[in-house]
Formats: structure tokens, sequence, C-alpha cells
């Protein structure tokens, strides 16, 4: 990073989060210290060094003192829908300077934001704040295998729809090196950043890589895609959402999802792909 101004405030939301971790570590070793809004401080777990403050995204009232003097914000909105995202981003807007949102890939510029789902409409909030802004619009998390975790622990076999889904899922430190840049960096305002692991792997092959990481064979069980609908609903509660996530699955059975090359571009280094991941997060699989 260059140029770094260790006065610049941060906040950064989600920073309890898989990637809001990696992201207040890589803000604190470039001589930053972030500001971390935590629902309940005592228990956010982060270094003595970071300002932790307390704030809640469901609760706009809450985020007054965690903004007061912030110059940027590290946006993760966590839900399903956009409901509630508007003083949000008010809230946010009356304060901070530049927004990094944590987006997704699926988001399209030809269509309208109601059409790219939850991501679509904040980044639609944002644009219209006054802010100036940055997207990373990321493909599927990594970390979102450690789903499977307590089966794989309990059984040793993960049942789930579309074993031939293929996948370039990125490695939550990939995303949180770009944020890093972004937020602290000239030149990212006004961008939309697609950024994918590099390289495609389908949900048996993520199975497979990590019995290998914990030297452990390991299955995967194909679910029919009701069984999974109906399992996911109860865990999820949102339908529309759960037969987005299966209609994604499906499509890709077929046609692969992309590779980018933008964590190079942007960090001078390759993506982690799939199989580093699952070594760095081996003991979260073992019992």
């Amino acid at each position: 990073m260059t140029d770094l101004n260790e006065h610049k405030k941060i906040l950064v939301t989600g920073a309890t989060g898989n990637v809001g971790r990696q992201l207040v570590a890589m803000l604190l070793e470039a001589g930053i210290t972030p500001r971390a809004l935590a629902r309940d401080p005592h228990r956010a777990g982060l270094p003595d060094s970071v300002e932790v403050v307390r704030g809640d995204l469901t609760d706009p009232v809450s985020l007054g003192a965690a903004l007061e003097g912030v110059d940027s914000v590290f946006l993760l909105w966590p839900f399903f829908t956009a409901d509630g995202a508007q003083p949000v981003v008010d809230a946010i807007g009356k304060h901070a300077r530049h927004v990094v949102y944590l987006s997704a890939s699926s988001v399209r510029d030809d269509r309208e934001p109601a059409d790219n789902g939850v991501w679509g409409e904040v980044e639609r909030l944002i644009e219209g704040a006054g802010v100036r802004w940055t997207f990373l619009r990321a493909g599927g998390f990594a970390a979102n295998t450690l789903g499977w975790a307590g089966e794989i622990r309990d059984t040793g076999v993960v049942r789930a729809p579309y074993a031939g889904a293929a996948r370039s899922l990125i490695h939550e430190a990939d995303i949180a090196a770009v944020a890093a840049l972004a937020l602290t960096e000239d030149g990212h305002d006004g961008r939309r950043y697609v950024l994918t692991g590099p390289d495609v792997v389908t949900q048996a092959e993520q199975v497979r890589i990590i019995g290998e990481a914990i030297g452990r064979s390991l299955r995967f069980d194909e679910q029919t895609p009701e069984e999974a609908r109906e399992q996911m609903i109860a865990a999820w509660g949102d339908p529309a959402f759960v037969d987005q996530a299966l209609g994604h699955w499906a499509r890709i059975t077929e046609e692969p999802e992309p590779v980018t090359s933008t964590v190079r571009e942007l960090t001078g280094r390759p993506g982690r792909p799939f199989r580093a991941w699952a070594s760095d997060h081996a003991d979260d699989f073992r019992s």
C-alpha cells in the first residue's frame, strides 16, 4: 500500500466475520488502526489496539458514535434483502466520504437494480448517497463451505445438491486484501471489481480437497433440489433467496463460474486457490 495516512479513520462493519477479521489485521499491518463495529464489543475478540464500537446495522440510530469522524467505511450488508439498508446508507453518507461495499459477482450493470438482488439494490443506494464508492463484486466465498463442517466431523459425508456445480470460490483473505487497497489507496473510486478465486472446483471436488487437507476420505452425497430447497428454506427463511441460489448452482453445472484475474492485477500476486483455503481451515473440519 502506498502513502498511507496513519490518521485516516476507517470503520469496518462485519469486523468479527471471515472477511472483516482479515481486513482489520491487514489495516493494522499497514499502520492504520481501524474502528470496528460490533454488536457486543466485549465479545468481538479483536486485537486490543482496535477501536471497537458498539453498533448494529439493524438499528441505524446506533451507528452515530461509530461513524463520528470516519473517512471511509467498509460495508458488508449481511441480510437476504435490502430492507432497512436505506437509513444505514443515509447515516454513512452523512459522515463518510468513501464506501467500499462487498457486493456480489452476480450483479450486472445491464439489469435493473431490483433484478440484481439485494446486492444490486444496496449498490444503487450507495450510488445515490453522495459519497465516493468502490464495489467489490465477489464470487462465492470459500468460507461458505464451513457450513459442511458439522457433517464432515460427524459422518464424513456432505449431503447437498448439484455435485457438479463448478465454482470459482474466493479466499476471504483475497477479498480483504483488495478491500484494504481500495480503502487506503487512490484510484479506486467508481470502480466495480469482480473478484474470484484462481480456479474452478466443483462441489464434489471441494469435499475431496477438504478431505485431503484433513487426511480423511470424505464423500459427497447428492441431494435432489427439492429436498435441498426444503432444508434451505428452514435454515435461511427466504424462499426467493433459496430459489436464486439453487438456480445458480443448476446453471453452473453446465456453465462453470468465470475466473477473473482482478486479485492478481490489484495485489500483484495470484489469488489463493481453494486447496490453500482448505489447508488454512483444516482444523475447522477436524473432530
